[in-house]
């Protein structure tokens, strides 16, 4: 029968529901279970602990370590519980900047998806940067490109960074890594959008599983099955999670939606009212703005959506 020793601290690198990988000060490795029930106050989640945790665990003689108790997250990211809808899922925890990875075609990342992945960001106080992938495929389609340039111009203008990468050719990928050289970077997108061949080219000899797109319906399979989390060359880490369909507006309210929306946040001072949520007041300031093509359409017609929405369970 093994005995138990004192407690050590440690990350949660891999979670597979019932096991976790905990790396401790040295970088070794620990394979261990939670102790007991672990309940978060406060958080309905269908899974206590994270990628990206610190966690208190007790090693015992058998080389597995029970996990004793989580410190304190300083932010995490959620989507609703596949299962159940009135509970979160959190996918990983102490991000330090979230990299969305999005294509314009084979897959198509929809607006709508990026825009829901930013409010859920925003709402978690994470920072976040678009990431082009396959941009070597845009050259043959000139309304790709239009479409391309249209969304960079448009997040841009709302506050936020872009970056084009081809993780074929290899373009943006050496700019890449050096901005991950500090931190967790989580990396996120649809199934498909390349994430598991950047992370290969960002981490050598990694050799993450990758999928080709399906042709007739322009989606990914599945290749990730749960959050992982790996050490750049260099520093830093990386946080590589499946391929995500939908975010839930989990954790938020409806009527503080817009506060999500920082080029319209900037605004509400001047709109009529103090609590203005840009749909049907009078005196809005963000509408005026769409009016005359200073806001985005799209953008705001993304916001219309997810308001009107608000109540109907995961988004897709």
């Amino acid at each position: 029968m093994s005995t138990e020793t004192n407690t050590e601290r440690g990350v949660v690198f891999r979670s597979t529901g019932s096991w976790y990988d905990v790396q401790d000060a040295s970088g070794e490795t620990i394979l261990c279970r939670i102790k007991g029930k672990m309940r978060l106050m406060g958080l309905r989640s269908t899974n206590p602990i994270a990628v990206g945790d610190a966690v208190q665990f007790i090693r015992a003689q058998d080389g597995t370590g029970s996990i004793d108790s989580i410190e304190e997250r300083k932010n995490y990211i959620a989507r609703k519980s596949v299962n159940l809808s009135k509970e979160t899922h959190i996918v990983a925890s102490n991000l330090d900047r979230a990299y969305l990875i999005v294509t314009i075609a084979k897959p198509r990342t929809s607006s709508g998806f990026i825009d829901r992945f930013l409010v859920t960001a925003e709402a978690y106080g994470i920072s976040t940067k678009i990431v082009f992938n396959k941009f070597d495929l845009l050259h043959s389609d000139p309304e790709a490109m239009v479409r391309q340039e249209e969304l960079e111009e448009i997040y841009t203008n709302a506050g936020y960074e872009t970056m084009r990468v081809s993780a074929e050719s290899g373009l943006g990928i050496k700019v890449f890594r050096e901005e991950l050289n500090e931190g967790i970077n989580l990396l996120s997108g649809h199934s498909g959008v390349g994430k598991s061949t950047i992370i290969n080219m960002l981490i050598p000899g990694l050799d993450l599983k990758t999928a080709d797109v399906s042709e007739s319906h322009s989606k990914g399979r599945h290749t990730t099955t749960f959050a992982e989390m790996f050490s750049v060359p260099g520093g830093g880490f990386i946080i590589d999670t499946p391929g995500i369909k939908g975010f839930g507006l989990v954790t938020l309210e409806k009527n503080t939606l817009n506060h999500h929306f920082p080029e319209f946040f900037k605004l509400l001072h001047n709109c009529k009212f103090n609590n203005c949520v840009h749909m049907d007041e009078p005196g809005c300031a963000v509408k005026k703005q769409v009016e005359a093509g200073l806001l985005s359409h799209e953008r705001y017609a993304n916001y219309s959506e997810m308001y009107r929405t608000f109540e109907d369970g995961p988004y897709r």
